[in-house]
C-alpha cells in the first residue's frame, strides 16, 4: 500500500513538474512577445516582468492539469468509438476518395488565382534555368523542377503562365497524394471516421493549407515529404511492421532524402534526428543507422552530382549567419559607441555602412543581402572575434535582435507584417504580409473566378484574420506552436513516448527556423500540414492499454487496390 501511495505521489509530482514547465514557457512567451510586439524590446532586468511571468505561471499550472483531464475523458470516449470503427467501414471503399475530394476543393481556388502563386524566390529560380547560371542559394532539385517546367512548357506553347500552371498542378497532385496516404494510415489505425472527415475538410479548405499547396515555393513539397517521414517514424515507434516491411523502409529513405534535398534546415534536422533514433531504437539500431546513412548519402550524391553537372556557384554564408548579422546591425544602430575604430573598420569590411543603415528589426534581408561573403571567407576568425567582443558588451541587444526576427514563431498574437512598405510586382505590402499572393514575372494573374481571387487577396494581405479572437491562433505560427506543445505535454504526461518522439523532426525544424531571417508561415508550414496526423495520433496515444490495428506488410498493394 505504501509503495502504491509512493508511486501515486511521484506521478503527481511529475505531472505538476510538466505542467509547471509548460506554463512557465507559455507565460514567458506571451509576455515577452507582447513587449517585442509593442516596443521592439524586452528588458529582462525589469522585475515587474518576472512577477507577471510568475503570476501567469501559477494560473496556468492549475489550468493545464484540468485540461489534461478533459482530454483524458474525451479520449476514453474515443476508444469506445474506435473499437467498432473498422466494422463500420464499407468494404472495398476506395482510398482515393480523399484524393479526389482535395483536388475538388483546391480546383476552384486554382482557377481563381490562375496560374498559381508564383512567388517567394520563384523568379530567381526560373532565371537560373533560363540563363543556365546556377547557384546553391536555392535547392537545385527545386530549381530544376520549377524553372525547367516553366521554361520547357514555354518553349512548346510560348506561354509562361501555362508552365507555371503545370507546375502548380503537379504540386497539387503530389500534396494530395501525401494527404491521401495520411488518411489511409489513420484509417488503418482505427481513427474514427468523423475525426478523419474533420481533418480532410481542414486540409481541403483551410486557407493557409490551400495557399501553400498552390504556391510555387518549395515549402509545399518539402512539408509533404516531411509528413511522409513522420508517418514512417510513427510506424517505427510502434514497432509494428516497419522493420519487416521493405515498403516502409523505402518510404523512410525516400521521404528523408526529399526533405533534405528541398531545404537545408531539413538536412540539419535529419542529421540530429538519427543519433536520437539510435538511442530510442536500441534493439534495431543497425537498421536505423543503415537507413539514415542511406538517406543522407543519397541526398549528398544527388546534390553533389547536380552541383557538378550544372557548375553551380556556392560560397554564400549570409543565410546561416543571418542572426549574427542582425545582431551586429542592431548594436551598430542603438549602441554604436561600443565599436572601437578598429572594430568599425572590421565591420565595414563585411557590412558597409550603407547596409547597416537599412536595419529593420523583424527582417534581416535588407542587411544580409549586402553581406560580403568573399571578405568573410578570407578571415572568418577575425569576424567571429568581432561578433563575440561586441556581444559581450551588449548581450541584451543581441538577445532582442534575435527575438525580433523569431518571436512570431512563439508569440500567438503576432501580426505578420515583416514586408510592410515593400513594393513588389503588382502591389505594395501595407498592414499585412501573411502570404505573398504575387505572380512574379514572367507570369501574370489570369483569374477565372475574380471574386474568389479577391477573397484570397484579402486573406493574404489584410490583417483582419489576425485580429479575430481564437480564430487568429489557427492562422498564427505561434498559436499553432503552442497547440502542438500542449498536446505534446499531454502525451508526455501519459508516458506515450512511442507516439511523441516521431514528431521530433517538427521540433528540430522549429528550432532551426528560430535562426532564420524572419518569421513567416511558410517556414513552419508543417504545423498546418501535420495537424490532422497529430490530432489523430494523440487520440490513440493517451491510454497505453489501447489496442492498435496492425498495418499489413503489403500496405502499398492495399493502397493501390483500395482494399480494407
Amino acid at each position: 500500500m505504501d509503495e502504491m501511495q509512493s508511486d501515486k505521489k511521484q506521478s503527481a509530482n511529475r505531472s505538476r513538474l510538466i505542467a509547471g514547465v509548460f506554463s512557465l514557457l507559455f507565460s514567458a512567451g506571451i509576455l515577452f512577445g507582447a513587449r517585442l510586439d509593442s516596443v521592439d524590446n524586452v528588458d529582462i532586468r525589469d522585475w515587474k516582468l518576472w512577477v507577471s511571468v510568475l503570476v501567469l505561471t501559477l494560473i496556468f499550472s492549475g489550468l493545464v492539469p484540468l485540461l489534461w483531464r478533459l482530454l483524458d475523458l474525451l479520449q476514453q470516449k474515443w476508444i469506445g468509438r474506435k473499437a467498432d470503427a473498422g466494422e463500420k467501414e464499407e468494404r472495398g471503399k476506395t482510398v482515393l476518395y480523399p484524393f479526389l475530394f482535395l483536388l475538388l476543393c483546391w480546383l476552384p481556388v486554382f482557377l481563381a488565382v490562375y496560374p498559381g502563386f508564383f512567388v517567394y524566390d520563384a523568379q530567381e529560380e526560373y532565371v537560373q534555368v533560363a540563363s543556365r547560371t546556377f547557384s546553391t542559394h536555392h535547392p537545385l532539385v527545386h530549381v530544376l523542377l520549377l524553372g525547367g517546367m516553366v521554361c520547357g512548357v514555354h518553349k512548346l506553347t510560348d506561354s509562361y503562365n501555362l508552365g507555371i500552371a503545370c507546375y502548380t498542378v503537379l504540386q497539387m497532385l503530389f500534396v494530395a497524394g501525401g494527404f491521401t496516404f495520411l488518411f489511409w494510415y489513420l484509417r488503418k489505425k482505427g481513427i474514427p471516421r468523423v475525426v478523419r472527415l474533420i481533418g480532410l475538410v481542414y486540409l481541403g479548405l483551410f486557407p493557409t493549407v490551400v495557399m501553400f499547396t498552390l504556391c510555387s515555393a518549395k515549402d509545399g513539397l518539402f512539408t509533404t515529404a516531411l509528413l511522409l517521414l513522420l508517418i514512417c517514424l510513427l510506424e517505427m515507434g510502434m514497432q509494428e511492421s516497419f522493420f519487416s516491411s521493405k515498403g516502409w523502409r523505402l518510404l523512410f529513405v525516400l521521404s528523408g532524402m526529399a526533405m533534405m534535398l528541398l531545404r537545408n534546415n531539413g538536412f540539419y534536422a535529419f542529421l540530429v534526428m538519427i543519433p536520437i533514433l539510435l538511442v530510442l531504437q536500441r534493439k534495431q539500431w543497425r537498421q536505423v543507422l543503415f537507413l539514415g546513412a542511406l538517406a543522407v548519402a543519397g541526398c549528398l550524391l544527388v546534390n553533389g552530382g547536380l552541383k557538378t553537372a550544372l557548375h553551380a556557384q556556392s560560397g554564400e554564408y549570409q543565410e546561416i549567419l543571418t542572426v549574427p548579422i542582425q545582431q551586429l546591425a542592431r548594436t551598430y544602430k542603438y549602441a554604436p559607441e561600443v565599436f572601437s575604430e578598429e572594430d568599425r573598420e572590421i565591420l565595414y569590411e563585411v557590412l558597409p555602412e550603407e547596409a547597416l543603415s537599412l536595419y529593420t528589426p523583424r527582417l534581416s534581408d535588407p542587411v544580409k543581402y549586402r553581406f560580403d561573403n568573399a571578405a568573410f571567407a578570407r578571415d572568418k576568425a577575425k569576424y567571429a572575434g568581432l561578433w563575440m567582443r561586441v556581444g559581450l558588451k551588449k548581450p541584451l541587444v543581441y538577445l532582442n535582435a534575435w527575438w525580433l526576427t523569431s518571436y512570431g514563431f512563439w508569440y500567438p498574437n503576432t501580426v505578420i507584417n515583416v514586408y510592410g512598405g515593400n513594393t513588389v510586382f503588382t502591389f505594395t505590402y501595407k498592414d499585412n504580409s501573411y502570404f505573398g499572393y504575387e505572380v512574379e514575372e514572367p507570369g501574370f494573374r489570369e483569374s477565372k473566378i475574380p471574386w474568389l481571387d479577391e477573397v484570397y487577396r484579402k486573406l493574404s494581405l489584410e490583417v483582419w484574420k489576425e485580429k479575430v479572437p481564437v480564430v487568429s491562433w489557427l492562422f498564427s505560427p505561434g498559436g499553432m506552436f503552442w497547440l502542438y506543445a500542449f498536446l505534446f505535454t499531454w502525451l508526455l504526461n501519459n508516458r506515450r513516448y512511442e507516439i511523441l518522439y516521431p514528431f521530433l523532426p517538427i521540433f528540430l525544424l522549429w528550432l532551426t527556423v528560430l535562426l532564420g531571417p524572419t518569421y513567416l508561415p511558410r517556414y513552419v508550414l508543417f504545423l498546418w500540414y501535420g495537424f490532422p496526423l497529430l490530432l489523430g495520433m494523440t487520440g490513440m496515444g493517451a491510454a497505453r492499454t489501447q489496442p492498435v490495428v496492425k498495418v499489413p506488410e503489403n500496405c502499398y498493394d492495399t493502397l493501390l487496390e483500395g482494399e480494407e
